[in-house]
């Protein structure tokens, strides 16, 4: 997914100057069983003994979500001792540089590879080309289409329809009485919009949930500006809206007042966190009576998940119990739990309070 943000491009590669424990590699293609995996005293359990050389691919790496789950994606890398060198690379939004990012590690003798498939389908061969060299190959977040353990070792992805359940069952609870809902997501087809509509709707199945506008989400490009023209149009359109459903809620801070430009309050929100949000909430709630906000972890520590995939995989550690990340709830406005709307004023709005990283380290990131 593309998130959006004015940074610098991000370029790296890193070197993480570790011990090389003895041990001799497991290979990509090669299953390592639960049983005979082993931990390094000290590191977590999916930390094993064997060397591992790890990259870490992006379609896209432009923006403050990307810098934070890079840096997420680093900082995880540096539990395990056993890697003893960790490459970044940033496809910059040209499928055909990502492809060749792949291929030149894999030349370069990396073993271990976890990459964000931006293009889809498109990066399928490639993939499936570093797995077939015996490199552990863990695609993460976006589906590439494909078979783990055919095509690639393991998809890592994001359990979307947790998402959409709790946004479902949190409306069912603060709108017991039914309601117009409004759903927007990124590109038209994503189906990280179609699992969370079709979870949420599973969960508000009786018809006085109206589901309004176009189905099974409006599409935004998960774009401030196309989301404004998006929401502009449809409070010309319905009069009455109680609930905007979005899976990237910071998209929304400069679209949000069309409701007061209108004379309307701003209705209750259900979305990812984001600082620029819960500072939004901070600043225009008491004007806006109708705005409850309620949010899930934007998903940065996705990348965390693969990491310790491919780790293990590749170092004869101990596999993570799921492949599938499961973003927990963050915000709530009414009931405080897990936490009250945060904001972080003195800090920049393009970080992500909801991620593992210090709100801090993730600020200095953006200042580089």
């Amino acid at each position: 997914m593309k998130r959006r943000s004015i940074v610098t491009t991000l370029t790296v590669s890193v070197s993480v100057l570790a011990l090389a424990l003895t041990g001799c590699s497991a290979g990509a293609g090669t299953s390592t069983s639960t049983a005979a995996a082993t931990s390094v005293a000290g590191a977590p359990s999916w930390c094993g003994p064997n060397p591992v050389k790890l990259g870490l691919l992006d379609g896209f790496g432009g923006n403050s979500w990307r810098l934070v789950t890079t840096a997420a994606g680093a900082d995880e890398v540096k539990k395990c001792a056993s890697v003893t060198s960790y490459d970044y690379a940033d496809g910059q939004g040209n499928t055909q540089k990502a492809i060749s990012d792949i291929q030149g590690m894999v030349a370069k003798g990396d073993n271990a590879l976890v990459v964000f498939p931006d293009a889809g389908q498109a990066m399928l061969p490639a993939l499936r080309s570093a797995y077939q060299a015996g490199v552990v190959t863990v695609p993460y977040r976006v589906n590439p289409g494909g078979k783990d353990g055919v095509d690639y070792t393991a998809w890592v992805g994001a359990d979307f329809t947790t998402d959409g359940t709790n946004w479902g069952n949190w409306i069912k609870k603060n709108f017991p009485n039914g309601g117009n809902i409004l759903m927007l997501s990124g590109p038209a087809g994503n189906s990280q919009g179609a699992d969370e509509s079709a979870a949420m709707k599973k969960v508000l199945s009786d018809p006085m949930y109206n589901f309004i506008g176009q189905q099974p989400f409006e599409p935004t490009d998960w774009d401030p500006a196309k989301t404004q023209q998006v929401l502009t149009a449809a409070i010309a359109k319905n009069p009455k809206i109680d609930v905007i459903v979005s899976d990237f809620g910071p998209s929304l801070v400069g679209a949000l007042p069309e409701f007061q430009k209108s004379g309307r309050s701003i209705p209750a929100l259900v979305t990812s966190d984001g600082n620029a949000l819960g500072c939004f909430w901070k600043d225009n709630s008491a004007a806006n009576p109708d705005f409850k906000l309620m949010t899930v972890a934007t998903g940065n520590d996705n990348v965390r998940l693969a990491v310790q995939y491919a780790v293990a995989k590749a170092s004869g550690g101990v596999l993570p119990d799921s492949t599938q990340f499961k973003a927990p709830m963050f915000e709530d406005s009414v009931s405080g739990t897990p936490s009250p709307v945060r904001c972080e004023a003195s800090l920049p709005g393009d970080i992500y309070l909801s991620a593992e990283m210090a709100a801090a380290d993730q600020a200095a990131l953006l200042k580089k």
